[in-house]
């Protein structure tokens, strides 16, 4: 048994001290993962907390190490949580909906205290850092600290900051000749440190600020290497914020001044800096996988819950996007349910030779019903289930019903009625068809199976009303370009957006999912950059990183610096600078 899944209690206290990575969440290791599912208290800075935090089961504490003003607990409840499980200098809890949060701690090294009050506990405490906790020095301490208390740990090792931002900017730090590897934090290293490393030949990964790296580019001048030695910088690394500029030791200075990287107000923005001949710094335009995505750092909006827009966020983010997922939509029960009940009752007693589900809303409807009544999937023994679309058959299969029917080519409901088959007397004993859907779907489904023969009972099981205006901010970043490109899944998209958040700026890239949709957004005043060849959101979002991939291209064969759509709106490059 793994010790992160003993019952918690008085005897068994335990921590585990997890490696959380440079910044790439799906750089966790599968056993982080399962140590972060097991945590009764999570304990990290700010940045590593975003890291982790979805990993955590339901009802975890977290607490957050990085220094800030306290702030008083949401409810009694939280208050006496607080109290049982840090009862001395440490910072209050504010607990939401079974997860929690924290501000910060007086210092970071206040961690250590927090870890052993919550151990003694008898909880289960992760101890989350950045990078590999054999590289902290704060890790270290805490372990220490354990030992002395004795009190029970395991490390989980995480991928290295010096390794793994390297790696994600395109720049090996070995060939085939074997180079020399050292690695120096910029923040600790001596004079003899500096000395040891300028006087060899291999390559040197040094831990910086942007406040920094200029200067431990002197020192190792100042130590024997040559100032024409390559050098790669990256800030931000394994993030969709990640900047790579090479130079040399005697030129980035000014390299850096030319871009106008700026140190950050709070100041301390950490950098990786590689340095050597065998660096392959010279090869990186043509390893550098990551900043090469096709929509590398692009902000894209998606007007879609986060629930419907789970799969699709992911595809983004594989394309290196950033996501921004904004509802306009909000699902409602409908003002009747007398219908859907009697059409339940029917499902029950044999009324029905098929089901059909158009959207994973009219599952999730039914299913609601279902459990309202004491039912489950087997239910639906005896009746055929045809579904519209690879979401929607996804939530059936969850609901534990594999569905009969969904369309061999166009997923709408026009290429359902192209498979579904005409009544048959002889075949089908029973001629009706139970249709669950919104008040404000089409007819053409309705109508295509009247005309194959079937009496159609066409029920509202939901009611699609207008979602609320996302907050000011993304209202702002809609209406001034501060998003690359909009995916529109349906022209009620369109529609509602507009009218909750204003029109999209000009300089953002409009994605349509098909010409209905395409022909919405015109009427809206929208100039479509981008179309599906199938409706289908995944298709969409593959026909918007071949759009990218087609503008980058365009811009290293002009020879012209790539940059995202909202970098060309008045204003950007200026804002840019600052930051």
């Amino acid at each position: 048994m793994s010790p992160t899944t003993l019952p918690a209690g008085p005897d068994h206290g335990h921590v585990t001290f997890l490696g959380a990575g440079p910044g790439d969440p799906g750089l966790l290791t599968l056993r982080a993962v399962e140590a972060l599912g097991h945590a009764d208290v999570l304990i990290a800075e700010h940045d590593v907390l975003d890291v982790v935090r979805t990993h955590a089961r339901a009802g975890v504490i977290l607490l957050d190490t990085d220094p800030g003003p306290p702030s008083a607990p949401t409810s009694a409840s939280s208050a006496s949580s607080a109290e049982r499980l840090l009862s001395t200098g440490t910072p209050q809890l504010t607990v939401v909906d079974g997860a929690s949060t924290t501000v910060g701690a007086p210092a970071v090294r206040d961690a250590a205290h927090l870890v052993m009050e919550a151990a003694r506990g008898g909880k289960r405490v992760v101890r989350a850092v950045s990078g590999d906790p054999g590289l902290d020095t704060y890790a270290t301490e805490e372990m220490l600290a354990c030992v002395a208390a004795g009190v029970p740990f395991e490390v989980v090792p995480g991928v290295a900051t010096a390794v793994g931002v390297p790696a994600y900017a395109g720049v090996p730090l070995r060939d085939a000749q074997g180079a020399d590897v050292r690695f120096v934090d910029a923040r600790t290293a001596s004079d003899r440190c500096w000395a040891e490393v300028g006087a060899s030949d291999g390559t040197v990964v040094v831990s910086a600020t942007l406040e920094t790296v200029a200067a431990a580019a002197g020192e190792l001048v100042a130590a024997g290497r040559k100032p024409d030695t390559p050098m790669t910088v990256t800030v931000a690394g394994t993030t969709t914020r990640q900047r790579t500029w090479s130079a040399t030791l005697g030129t980035i200075a000014p390299t850096l001044k030319q871009a106008k990287v700026l140190p950050s107000p709070e100041g301390g923005r950490p950098v990786i800096a590689v340095v050597g001949e065998r660096s392959a710094a010279a090869q990186r335009h043509q390893l550098s996988w990551f900043e090469n995505k096709p929509l590398f750092g692009w902000r894209v909006l998606v007007p879609r819950t986060k629930e419907q827009a789970a799969s699709l966020s992911d595809q983004l983010r594989s394309y290196g996007a950033v996501p921004h997922e904004v509802p306009t939509i909000a699902v409602e029960p409908p003002r009747t349910p007398q219908q859907m009940e009697r059409a339940v009752k029917g499902l029950v007693t044999g009324r029905y030779e098929w089901i059909a589900f158009t959207s994973v809303n009219a599952v999730k409807a039914v299913r609601e019903k279902f459990e309202e009544y004491g039912l489950d999937a087997r239910a639906f023994a005896g009746i055929k289930v045809a579904a519209v679309g690879e979401q929607t058959a996804k939530a059936l299969v969850a609901f534990g019903v594999k569905p009969d029917l969904v369309p061999s080519g166009e997923q709408s409901a026009a290429g359902l009625l192209e498979d579904w088959p005409p009544y048959d007397p002889v075949f089908d004993p029973i001629d009706r068809v139970f249709l669950p859907r919104a008040d404000i779907a089409t007819e053409t489904l309705v109508a295509g199976l009247i005309e194959l023969g079937w009496e159609v009972d066409d029920v509202t099981a939901y009611r699609t009303v207008r979602a609320s205006p996302p907050p000011a901010e993304t209202r702002e970043a809609i209406k001034g370009g501060g998003f690359d490109a909009v995916l529109f899944t349906s022209s009620s998209t369109v529609r509602n957006l507009v009218g909750i958040a204003g029109k999209p700026h000009n300089v953002t890239v409009i994605a349509c999912i098909g010409p209905a949709t395409a022909k919405t957004a015109e009427e809206h005043g929208l100039r479509v950059d981008v179309m599906a060849p199938e409706p289908s959101v995944h298709k969409l979002a593959e026909a918007l990183a071949e759009f990218g991939l087609r503008r980058r291209a365009a811009a290293v064969e002009a020879g012209d610096p790539v940059t995202r759509p909202s970098e060309r709106r008045p204003g950007a490059r200026r804002r840019r600078s600052t930051t």
